[in-house]
């Protein structure tokens, strides 16, 4: 599935440097894809991100799909009214691992209202192997 692209002058560089603060720039994810319904981040897998065993962290999977999740339903074409969310829940299985290379979260918005909905979300890696997925609820932040 491609992306439809987006209109008003939206880029994925206005989304990078959005979240290029605080814990998002901690844990170092970027946007491969934002559109209406659907956010997909990359991740680097690099030593910081790896558990004493040895694979990536099930924290940082956790985070790249709350992420994706929350993103799939708050995307805007105007850089400048990009909405915000909170993750009301969350509930994630892991299915496999992975040491090194581009792991890649898929966040789509399944259902929801005016200010709640619903995402799914999957982790891929390279090999486009499944290394978890999870559903969860968020509620649109009043501006």
């Amino acid at each position: 599935m491609s992306a439809v692209p987006p209109s008003k002058g939206f880029s994925l560089a206005d989304a990078n440097t959005r979240f290029d603060m605080g814990f998002p720039s901690l844990v170092g994810f970027h946007f491969l894809e934002w559109e209406e319904g659907r956010a997909v981040l990359g991740l680097q897998i690099e030593t910081r991100h790896l558990n004493l065993g040895g694979v990536i962290h099930g924290g940082v999977l956790a985070t790249l799909m709350d992420v994706a999740g929350a993103c799939a339903g708050t995307w805007s074409p105007d850089p400048a009214h990009i909405r915000k969310a909170v993750t009301l829940s969350m509930t994630t299985t892991f299915t496999g691992q992975a040491s090194e290379g581009l792991v890649r979260a898929v966040g789509i918005r399944r259902a929801g209202g005016t200010r709640i909905y619903n995402s799914t979300m999957e982790v891929f890696d390279e090999k486009d192997t499944l290394l978890a997925l999870g559903e969860a609820t968020f509620r649109l932040r009043s501006e």
